[in-house]
């Protein structure tokens, strides 16, 4: 019964203090779009391999025809400007995020955008 009390008093304490309760436990899993510049399965290939050392994300889909990657993530791990900051350092755009130029001269040919050099 103590223990209880504890921990009544522990997080009362917190809120009090304005101290986030939600990041302590299981993070929310979230999804978002991005809009980038993938063009092939290499492309794909490529974004998936970079998103999967990112930690939170979860599951990664790459629609090739309209560009979009889906990314479902943990919350209390990762965030939207992560993401595509890791989308970035694999050559692509992300949204607003242009591609790491030095990633960007690595790709292969039918993986770069037109205008870029």
């Amino acid at each position: 019964m103590k223990m209880k009390n504890m921990i009544k008093t522990l997080l009362m304490f917190m809120m009090i203090l304005g101290i986030n309760t939600e990041k302590t436990f299981a993070g929310e899993t979230k999804e978002i779009k991005i809009k980038t510049t993938v063009n092939c399965k290499t492309c794909e290939a490529n974004v998936k391999k970079r998103l999967e050392f990112e930690k939170g994300v979860q599951k990664i889909d790459v629609d090739l025809e309209t560009k979009i990657v889906t990314v479902s993530y943990d919350a209390a791990k990762t965030n939207p400007d992560k993401i595509r900051t890791a989308i970035s350092k694999a050559g692509y755009d992300a949204d607003e995020v242009k591609a790491d130029p030095k990633a960007y001269k690595k790709l292969k040919p039918c993986c770069k955008k037109e205008g870029m050099n």
